[in-house]
């Protein structure tokens, strides 16, 4: 089964919003553990305007699933995850002041400067995750850096999927999807996805996908925690990652 790891990211925007420590993020992430996710993601950005460095540093003695700590290896992001240890890196490619993630690396251009990283980082003993498009050319590369999974950047998929309604012929990019994900399987790499995936897309894409080992889900958990409950949202992604779901 896929495990659920959940970006806890927006309930620090809130918590920003407003000041002090409502919600508290250490129990945001206990009680994620608690109603089920089997992972904890941040993403902690050089402003801080979610996830600051120190609760990422806090977080490490909370967390008792897997942690996993995204970003862009910068010097200063590069020493704080080497000082918390997590059980995951996600390397993005995003600068420092985009307003969310929106395309994976070029592992070919930057193939000395993320096998640095990586060994770096490696050595350590965190297991690295490569933040990549739909793009087989950049697999073998994301290999040679040294890295342990790709997390397939789901975005361009998320949009396709809702075009798709109207437009048919949008399915077509599924097929880059999966042509990826069995090019990394055929170099020993372990699967991830992420970014824009919802209650509305993920079944589809699990079930074209079907050996992902983990999907990081965000800003549309919190929305529907809005509405649902967070309990119940996250056991409704939970339910869409089972490996028996049905297409309806």
């Amino acid at each position: 089964m896929t495990r659920l790891s959940v970006n806890i990211n927006k309930f620090a925007t809130l918590r920003n919003a407003r000041g002090g420590n409502i919600p508290d993020i250490l129990k945001v992430a206990k009680d994620c553990e608690r109603f089920g996710a089997e992972g904890i993601t941040v993403h902690p950005r050089p402003d801080q305007r979610h996830i600051r460095y120190q609760d990422v540093i806090d977080l490490k003695q909370v967390v008792t699933t897997e942690f996993n700590i995204e970003g862009y290896p910068s010097a200063d992001f590069l020493a704080l995850v080497l000082k918390v240890k997590p059980d995951q890196c996600t390397l993005v490619s995003d600068p420092p002041g985009v307003l969310t993630s929106s395309t994976g690396w070029d592992t070919i251009t930057h193939q000395a400067f993320l096998k640095e990283i990586i060994n770096r980082l490696s050595k350590a003993g965190i297991r690295i995750s490569i933040f990549l498009n739909p793009e087989t050319s950049m697999v073998i590369s994301a290999k040679n850096c040294g890295a342990d999974r790709i997390e397939l950047y789901t975005g361009p998929y998320a949009l396709a999927y809702e075009q798709a309604k109207t437009k048919p012929q949008n399915y077509k990019l599924y097929n880059a999807y999966k042509d990826t994900a069995n090019e990394a399987l055929k170099h020993g790499l372990g699967l991830n996805a992420g970014h824009d995936l919802n209650l509305d897309n993920l079944k589809y894409f699990k079930l074209h996908i079907p050996l992902l080992k983990e999907v990081s889900i965000g800003h549309a958990l919190v929305c529907d925690s809005i509405y649902y409950g967070l309990e119940n949202a996250i056991q409704m992604y939970k339910r869409l990652l089972k490996d028996n779901v049905d297409e309806d």
